[in-house]
């Protein structure tokens, strides 16, 4: 092991710049929580948005027809996900008449 000797200055200094990086990390991580999935649809939400039963959204996940994702056991989606699914069902309803 090897010791090194530093002025009391220089590592006060050191530890102040540590800390104010610590405080810098610890608001960015709030602010992200504040965001999180506040934004972010589940299950019940986007059957009642696409009027389908849990078994078919089900299968459009299976599918790759929505993307989703799993956070703690539970699924969420982006609503711009959601709202493009729903153009694309349209148009192709739009041009099979």
């Amino acid at each position: 092991m090897e010791i090194v000797s530093i002025d009391t200055r220089l590592f006060d200094e050191m530890i102040r710049r540590v800390k104010s990086v610590e405080e810098k990390a610890v608001a960015l991580c709030r602010s992200q929580e504040d965001l999180g999935l506040k934004k972010w649809l589940d299950n019940q939400e986007v059957c009642e948005i696409l009027g389908i039963s849990l078994r078919t959204l089900q299968t459009y996940r299976e599918k790759g027809l929505l993307a989703y994702s799993c956070i703690k056991h539970k699924i969420f989606y982006k609503p711009e996900d959601v709202e493009a699914l729903l153009k694309s069902s349209y148009h192709q309803q739009n041009q099979t008449k």
